[in-house]
Formats: C-alpha cells, structure tokens, sequence
C-alpha cells in the first residue's frame, strides 16, 4: 500500500476516501482510530489515506483534481457580498 494522501482531518480523509471508492479504487486509512489520542500522539495530520501499489498512478491523479484546501469561489454577480452582512437580527 502507499500512501495517496496525507489528511489534515479526519472530513478531508472521508472526502477522499469516497472519491476514490467512487472510482472502484479500495482504500485504507491509517491512522484514523488513532486520531484524538493523548499522550505523545499528535491530535492532527496522524490519517494517511492508502491505496494499493498497482492503483497509485490513477488514486494520485484523482487527488490532485480534488479541490482540497482551496477557499471556496466567491460570487462576482452577488453586490451584497462585496458589502458585507450588514445588519443582522439578533
């Protein structure tokens, strides 16, 4: 197995587990009933999302179309965004 992906989370991890899965690609994550130990574990980056060896090449190029860690779009045609939220209800 290789490691295709290194998770900041444990939702990027799923986000990328299901892509992959949705392309017929078996995944392992490892590291994940890990996440949220004490003691000398780190609480983040400890998930690798793995695939086997034969199938790298395609789970990588599916990765890296992925947008993870992108902020999202903003909407041009939206004039109110450009003013902020204004007054809202309390």
């Amino acid at each position: 197995m290789k490691v295709v992906y290194e998770a900041a989370n444990l939702i990027d991890a799923h986000l990328v587990r299901h892509a992959l899965e949705a392309q017929e690609i078996p995944v392992f994550l490892k590291g994940e009933a890990l996440l949220g130990g004490m003691g000398e574990l780190p609480l983040f980056g400890t998930i690798l999302v793995c695939v086997p060896d034969v199938v790298w090449p395609e789970a990588s190029a599916i990765v890296a179309s992925l947008p993870l860690n992108e902020p999202p779009a903003e909407d041009a045609g939206d004039e109110t965004a450009a003013e902020g939220p204004g007054w809202l209800p309390a």
